[in-house]
């Protein structure tokens, strides 16, 4: 049975990116599935994914994965479906985005996760509410570290595909696992709390004891019961597609958590792999893993507590 350094678990998407005085979109690889295992990879990890998809997502985006030795025996493809697809524009300044959901993908289920599932971390990374607790929970045994990005189960589905943000239905969710990642506005829909520090200890008290939240350009903060770290941003000579930032940043943590390296540490880590991330359209690098813990050693040195 192959031991994995990292899994995750979520719908592979296509997205339809719409960039600033662009009329016509990038359609490229989405999902936090990619993006968490392509950063994963360039951090050397071995990476698995388990995802669903409909007949149509190019077998370009396959090829790619498997090129970047990315383990994709467990991606199911089923006849007839849709893969889930995303609109996303960005306003002038790229500060913010509209998501629209254009399709979506058969959900994830607990057959669809093999008997074999070895990892030192899985992390759940729903995009369209595809995974169920009962996922969570078998996934509970499958793994040394449980993560957890809730942004997909946080997400509201207008008619027209229109998303907005409303509370973590199932708390059984923060009580199964052991870190936590999401950005600032998603930990305030997920725990119904409008400041970060009450966010913050309302999500250790479900037994969390590692809680990420992405604050965009502003960096990010780590808090570890009780100890509260400010991460500082690692400042891209331009950014063009903050697309999978977040998603790009827990996956560089995770790739050197499970090696058991310093939190701190691991948090520059992702912090600088996102920084790589933005410079380019889509799940895409512009360095390589030199690059990312050379600025990774650069934010080490900034570090601030509270």
């Amino acid at each position: 049975m192959q031991m994995f350094d990292v899994v995750t678990v979520g719908h592979l998407a296509i997205d339809s990116i719409f960039l600033p005085d662009m009329h016509v979109p990038f359609v490229v690889l989405g999902g936090s599935a990619a993006y968490v295992s392509f950063a994963a990879r360039r951090l050397s990890a071995s990476v698995s994914i388990v995802s669903k998809v409909g007949d149509n997502l190019p077998k370009v985006y396959v090829r790619w994965l498997e090129q970047e030795g990315i383990d994709l025996s467990r991606l199911t493809r089923i006849e007839g479906a849709e893969t889930t697809r995303f609109e996303i524009k960005y306003s002038a300044d790229l500060s913010s985005r509209n998501l629209r959901l254009k399709s979506k993908a058969p959900p994830i289920t607990g057959d669809d996760l093999p008997s074999s599932l070895n990892a030192k971390a899985v992390h759940v990374a729903p995009i369209a509410g595809e995974i169920s607790y009962d996922v969570v929970e078998k996934l509970r045994a499958s793994a040394d570290v449980l993560a957890l990005d809730p942004q997909g189960l946080l997400r509201n589905f207008n008619n027209d595909g229109s998303v907005s943000y409303g509370s973590l239905l199932d708390k059984r969710f923060l009580e199964s696992v052991d870190v936590y990642k999401s950005s600032l506005d998603e930990i305030k829909a997920a725990t119904g709390l409008s400041s970060l520090d009450s966010a913050l200890k309302a999500v250790h008290r479900c037994g969390i004891k590692t809680v990420i939240v992405t604050l965009g350009m502003e960096g990010a903060v780590l808090s570890l019961e009780g100890c509260v770290y400010n991460v500082p941003a690692y400042k891209s000579d331009k950014v063009v597609d903050p697309t999978g930032a977040g998603d790009v940043f827990i996956g560089g943590f995770l790739a050197e958590y499970v090696r058991g390296k310093d939190p701190f540490w691991c948090v520059c880590v992702g912090s600088a792999a996102a920084s790589l991330v933005v410079e380019t359209v889509g799940p895409r690098f512009s360095g390589d893993k030199r690059e990312i813990y050379h600025r990774a050693r650069l934010l080490y040195e900034k570090e601030i507590k509270r």
